[in-house]
């Protein structure tokens, strides 16, 4: 073994510790941030969650580690074979000097350039104002039909049903099933839309929902064709693509954006649990404002019953008014007569004892003519009365009860000490055992009620 020069200094000696410290703080303080394109190998996921794998391209590798505080941002599938693109930086694992990569970032080689894309159509479509929210249109508050675009085996699909059937189970829901990702998908979610309003009984809502994924995954969402068609539907629109974290031009234009499909469902149904203890409510309040109304329609109908006359007895007060006015006007006829002739008596005698003797007899004719005027004159306005007092009696006739009763009919009552008693005009007004009077055209029959 060759001995140490003695003509190095000790402090110059390193240990291999100090050389790869020294070695990783050079290689971090020059590669802070550094980008990587290349494709996944060696991939290993271990029980800690951190993530350890090479990139590689045709001439070269790194091994690199992605620990699982930054792994679990990822979205989309890691494995050999993956193209990626990497942000992170360089190291020096000291214990086994090993050159590393340690990467907090990753996303499928690409998706930046869609990133970019993304961007510019974003900011292509505020400029057009189609994600102003005037533009918006409101969510019906009871869809009867709802149309849904998703694939036809997505998780998204299936919470969309199972929420609907929840909340507001009696809404008609159709699905029309597309491919969410791939070259198929921007065509076929536009003409889904094309076919929910040719629909002869029109979707009161159309759901559009996808679970989530990478920006390449979900590339067909922010497809300017799609984002225009979503805008122009005559339909109001909403939007649940991804998870809650992911945003898309789908999400922006749609009417309505749902973090996920459960709440897309959630926002375009009522809950109808609670519309069910709402009518519960609305039932008593309206229970309690009849019961109210009866009560006071009661006291009002009371009081105005307490005013009524019964009929038989108006009856009787309009034919007692008749005899009374008929005997009145009788007696004003006998009067006028009495006062005529006293007044013609009058007369005759001053023309006897003050006229010439051959004036008599023509004053005999002319008072003879006289007494025939007034005579006539007094039966004339005795059969006027008489005609008035027969339309009375005909009037008062026709409203008779007596009439109906000469039609085969009957007057039920209750015997109240009165002519006509109180009468029955409900079967509830009369009780088992009670006795009561029945009058007919030409009497009266008493009655005993029994049970039937």
């Amino acid at each position: 073994m060759q001995a140490r020069p003695s003509a190095i200094p000790r402090d110059r000696v390193r240990t291999v510790s100090q050389v790869n410290a020294e070695a990783r703080l050079l290689v971090e303080e020059r590669f802070r941030v550094v980008w990587i394109e290349a494709e996944v190998s060696n991939f290993k996921r271990y029980p800690s969650g951190h993530w350890y794998f090479t990139l590689k391209d045709e001439q070269a590798q790194l091994n690199c580690v992605m620990f699982s505080s930054r792994n679990r941002f990822v979205r989309h599938r890691v494995g050999n074979g993956t193209s990626v693109l990497v942000r992170g930086r360089l190291s020096i694992f000291q214990p086994r000097g090993q050159f590393q990569g340690i990467i907090d970032h990753l996303e499928p080689a690409g998706e930046g350039a869609l990133q970019a894309a993304f961007e510019q159509l974003k900011a292509k479509l505020h400029r057009e104002g189609l994600f102003a929210a005037e533009r918006k249109q409101p969510l019906p508050a009871f869809p009867q039909r709802i149309a849904v675009i998703s694939s036809r085996n997505a998780a998204a699909l299936r919470d969309v049903l199972a929420v609907i059937r929840r909340r507001f189970p009696c809404v008609q829901v159709t699905c029309f099933y597309v491919a969410v990702q791939g070259t198929e998908a921007e065509w076929q979610v536009s003409g889904a839309f094309d076919r929910a309003e040719r629909m002869r009984s029109r979707p009161d809502v159309v759901i559009v929902t996808r679970g989530g994924g990478s920006l390449e995954d979900l590339a067909a969402f922010n497809a300017e064709s799609v984002a225009r068609r979503i805008s122009a539907a005559r339909i109001p629109v909403i939007a649940a693509i991804g998870h809650e974290t992911d945003f898309t031009i789908a999400d922006m234009v749609a009417d309505r954006r749902a973090a996920t499909p459960s709440a897309a469902a959630e926002l375009a149904t009522p809950d109808g649990a609670e519309l069910d203890a709402r009518i519960g409510r609305l039932k008593l309040q309206m229970q309690r404002l009849a019961l109210d109304r009866l009560r006071v329609d009661g006291r009002l109908l009371g009081a105005a019953s307490k005013r009524l006359v019964h009929p038989q007895r108006a009856l009787e007060q309009r034919m007692q008014r008749i005899d009374e006015l008929g005997e009145r006007l009788a007696n004003a006829q006998r009067a006028a007569l009495a006062r005529l002739d006293t007044a013609f008596m009058h007369r005759r005698s001053l023309l006897i004892r003050n006229s010439p003797a051959h004036l008599i007899a023509a004053g005999h004719g002319r008072i003879q003519q006289s007494e025939d005027r007034l005579r006539n004159a007094a039966i004339a306005s005795r059969e006027q009365a008489r005609s008035r007092l027969g339309a009375v009696a005909r009037a008062l006739a026709a409203v008779s009860p007596l009439a109906t009763l000469d039609r085969g009919y009957a007057i039920l009552a209750h015997p109240d000490g009165s002519r006509w008693g109180s009468p029955i005009t409900s079967t509830r007004q009369a009780r088992p055992g009670e006795t009561i009077i029945g009058h007919l055209a030409d009497g009266q029959l008493l009655m005993d009620i029994k049970e039937d």
